[in-house]
C-alpha cells in the first residue's frame, strides 16, 4: 500500500506553504487583534485557485480533488487558521451546495463567479434555537405568487458579514419535519436580507462569524436550491465534505502548534541545556507528532473516498472528530512547552490554543460526530418498549 503523495500534490503543498509564510504570517496577530480579514487577500487566494479548488474547470474551478483541497487547507491553517476557515466555508459549504444540487442555470450564475473568487460565499444552517438539532429550524419560507418570502435569522455564519452569496435553509412545510426544510440562494443587496451582529470570538478572530437576518425577504422561484423539502437532507450530504475540510483545518493547527513547539524546545535553555533534552518535553513532542500523523491520514482517507465518489460519512466524521481533538491537545501542549511565554501573545502558541477549540464544535460537535459514527456502525437500533 502506497501512502506517498504525487509530485503534483507535493508541489501544491510547497506553493500554498510559501504563500502562507510570505503573505499571511507577517500579519497574523494584527488581523487577530483587529478581528479583521483584509479584502486584499481574497484576490490572492483566488489567483492560486484556492477559492474554487474542488470544482470543475468548466465552472471556473481548479479541477482538483478533496485530497488536494485538504493539503491546501492544512497549509493555510498551519499559519493562520482564520484564513483556512474562510476558504473552507466558501468552498465546502456555500459553493459546494450549489454545485451539487443546483440547476445548470444556478451553477453558471453562482458557482462560476464563486469558484473564480470574484464573489465570496457563506452558508447558513444554525439558528439560536437550532444548533446540533438543525431540525429545530424556525426561519420560514412562504410561497407568495411565483416566489418565496423568507423571515427569520441565522447565527454563527462564517463569512456572513462579507459574503456576496448566501445559501440558507428555511422551513417550507412544518408538518413534514426534516423533510419540510428547503434551501435558498440569496445575494447581497436583496431587500430584507442583511448581516446582523458580528460575533466577538475566542479564536479564529480574523474570520468573520455573524448573524444573517431575513425580514420579508422576497426571492424569485428560481432561487430555490434543489428540490423543495430536500434542503436539510442535502445539507447533511454537504456536511460530509465540510467535515473533511474541518479535519484538515485541525491537522494544520496541530502541525503549526507542533512546529513552533519543536523550534522553541531546541532554543529555550533551562538548567544549562535546551529543554528539548528533558524527557518530559521529548515525550510531549513524540505524542504530538504521532497523533498529528494519525489525524492526517484519517483525513486523507476520507478525502480519497470523496474523490472516488464512494460513501464517506463515517470516515469524514472520524477524521473530523479525531483531528479536532488532536488540535486541541496539540494547542494545549504547545502552551505548556512554552511555559509562561505560551501565555502571552508575543509567541504563537496561545493563538493555536484559542483557534483549535472551534474544530471540536464547528460542522457538528465532537459529540455529534460520535453519534454519526455510531449510527454508521450500528444502523438504526430499535428501542424496546
Amino acid at each position: 500500500m502506497e501512502f506517498r503523495l504525487t509530485d503534483e500534490q507535493e508541489q501544491l503543498r510547497r506553493t500554498v506553504r510559501e504563500f502562507a509564510e510570505a503573505e499571511i504570517r507577517p500579519h497574523v496577530m494584527e488581523w487577530d487583534e483587529a478581528a479583521h480579514f483584509p479584502d486584499s487577500l481574497g484576490p490572492q487566494l483566488a489567483e492560486l485557485g484556492l477559492l474554487g479548488i474542488i470544482f470543475a474547470e468548466q465552472y471556473g474551478g481548479a479541477g482538483l480533488g478533496y485530497l488536494e483541497y485538504s493539503i491546501a487547507i492544512e497549509e493555510l491553517a498551519r499559519v493562520d487558521p482564520s484564513v483556512a476557515l474562510m476558504v473552507a466555508a466558501h468552498n465546502s459549504l456555500c459553493t459546494n451546495h450549489i454545485y451539487k444540487f443546483g440547476t445548470e442555470e444556478q451553477r453558471q450564475k453562482y458557482v462560476v463567479p464563486l469558484a473564480q473568487g470574484k464573489k465570496l460565499g457563506c452558508w447558513s444552517l444554525t439558528e439560536p434555537e437550532a444548533g446540533s438539532d438543525a431540525g429545530g429550524t424556525r426561519t420560514t419560507a412562504v410561497r407568495q405568487g411565483n416566489g418565496w418570502v423568507l423571515n427569520g435569522s441565522k447565527t454563527f455564519t462564517t463569512n456572513g458579514h462579507h459574503a456576496d452569496v448566501c445559501v440558507a435553509m428555511a422551513v417550507t412545510d412544518a408538518a413534514k419535519g426534516h423533510h419540510g426544510i428547503s434551501a435558498f440562494i440569496l445575494e447581497r443587496g436583496t431587500p430584507g436580507f442583511r448581516p446582523g451582529k458580528k460575533e466577538n470570538k475566542l479564536g479564529m478572530r480574523a474570520s468573520a462569524t455573524s448573524e444573517v437576518i431575513f425580514e420579508d425577504c422576497r426571492l424569485p422561484a428560481e432561487n430555490l436550491l434543489g428540490r423543495e423539502g430536500q434542503g436539510f437532507v442535502n445539507s447533511l450530504q454537504v456536511l460530509d465534505g465540510g467535515r473533511i475540510s474541518i479535519a484538515a483545518l485541525g491537522v494544520g493547527i496541530a502541525q503549526g502548534a507542533f512546529d513552533v513547539s519543536l523550534r522553541y524546545a531546541k532554543e529555550r535553555k533551562q538548567f544549562g541545556k535546551p529543554i528539548a533534552s528533558f524527557q518530559a518535553i521529548q515525550w510531549k513532542l513524540a505524542t504530538m507528532k504521532t497523533e498529528i500523523e494519525a489525524a492526517r491520514w484519517l483525513t486523507y482517507e476520507a478525502a480519497y473516498l470523496a474523490d472516488q465518489h464512494r460513501p464517506h460519512t463515517k470516515e469524514s466524521s472520524m477524521a473530523k472528530l479525531y483531528a479536532g481533538e488532536v488540535a486541541v491537545r496539540a494547542g494545549s501542549e504547545a502552551v505548556q512547552i512554552h511555559g509562561g511565554y505560551g501565555f502571552i501573545k508575543d509567541y504563537p502558541a496561545e493563538k493555536f490554543y484559542r483557534d483549535a477549540k472551534l474544530c471540536t464544535i464547528g460542522e457538528g460537535t465532537s459529540e455529534i460526530q460520535r453519534l454519526v459514527i455510531s449510527r454508521q456502525l450500528l444502523g438504526k437500533v430499535q428501542e424496546k418498549p
